[in-house]
């Protein structure tokens, strides 16, 4: 088991304070510190920033949407970032979401064999290939590195929680990157990519289960769960989530706080957040960090090979919590998971 961090959930924290965090994750055992991609500061800056200020920690995309940028703009950033970090890069693909695409002028269709295209593109380019791939939704003419790249093979994983997409994920690449699922949930996901490992003959138990669980500290339980709410009910307004989130026996609650939104907006539907659901996802709002450690052991129980713990600042000195967060954390609480 492997605990990581991601820096930027909430997008407010500065991007001059990352270096300092980054050296900070690597001194107190953190594996690998991630950055996402949505409306926040671009990952691939911040990544940068910490693969140069960092000699051990590993540097991750937890995820680059593919509708984005094109594969082989992305086998570019992940070959530099790869060389900067000294092999220290993971690379997280997702097929991106209705909401992201419009923001690119893009449609999302056909997830399945857009990913699977996007792959087998991103692959290629970094194996230093001349390509000429005229695929249904992706092409790639004449493309080549103008550099030798590493001759290391770059772990990729599929961000997926639909069984199509999860099994697809055991057939293709290294791993799954998992989002707000809970731990029997994660267990589903676990075996279908393991089971996809299989049918393409894999070893089932080289495949990387990576889970996102987002964490908020505050002297007082309630202050820690208001700042969790908000990315709480962002999810439950999302139509991508909708059908995870009901799964997990929320599709009432979900149902709700979508009415509210549509008549009263964002903060409408964040009162309908309940008590239930902060024991049920993986939100957790705690007092201190050793109620973090005890609240994440479900998901380890339930096959997560690596947990991410996003921080959500519940105050407005956000570097100061992270900070603070990161002190709170050792190699000793990592081995309290195992």
């Amino acid at each position: 088991m492997k605990i990581d961090i991601e820096f930027n959930s909430g997008a407010q924290l500065p991007m001059d304070a990352i270096p300092e965090l980054a050296r900070l994750a690597e001194e107190h055992g953190f594996d690998c510190a991630w950055g996402g991609e949505a409306n926040n500061k671009d990952p691939t800056v911040m990544l940068s920033a910490i693969a140069a200020a960092t000699t051990r920690l590993k540097v991750g995309s937890a995820i680059y949407h593919i509708l984005g940028r094109t594969p082989v703009t992305l086998a570019l950033q992940a070959a530099g970032l790869d060389e900067l970090s000294g092999g220290r890069f993971l690379l997280g693909i997702g097929s991106s979401n209705p909401t992201i695409a419009k923001w690119h002028g893009q449609t999302l269709d056909h997830p399945l064999g857009r990913v699977h295209e996007y792959i087998e593109i991103v692959r290629a380019a970094l194996r230093g290939e001349k390509l000429s791939y005229a695929g249904k939704y992706f092409t790639a003419q004449n493309f080549k590195m103008a550099f030798k790249p590493s001759a290391r093979t770059l772990p990729i994983y599929l961000a997926a929680f639909g069984s199509q997409m999860t099994r697809l994920a055991g057939r293709i690449t290294d791993g799954v990157l998992i989002n707000m699922a809970n731990p029997t949930e994660v267990r589903r996901i676990a075996d279908e990519v393991r089971a996809g490992a299989a049918e393409a003959g894999k070893d089932p138990a080289k495949m990387e289960i990576i889970c996102k669980i987002r964490c908020s500290i505050a002297p007082n339980y309630n202050v820690a769960r208001e700042a969790l709410s908000h990315a709480l009910t962002y999810y439950a307004l999302a139509d991508y989530y909708r059908d995870l989130l009901g799964r997990m026996g929320f599709a009432s609650e979900v149902d709700a706080m979508r009415a509210a939104w549509k008549s009263g907006g964002f903060h409408a539907a964040r009162k309908l957040v309940t008590d239930e659901m902060f024991r049920s996802l993986p939100m957790v709002a705690a007092t201190s960090a050793p109620q973090v450690v005890e609240q994440i052991k479900p998901y380890a129980e339930a096959g997560a090979t690596r947990i991410i713990l996003p921080y959500v600042a519940a105050s407005d000195d956000i570097v100061g919590e992270l900070r603070d967060f990161i002190h709170y954390w050792s190699p000793a609480m990592t081995g309290a998971l195992v």
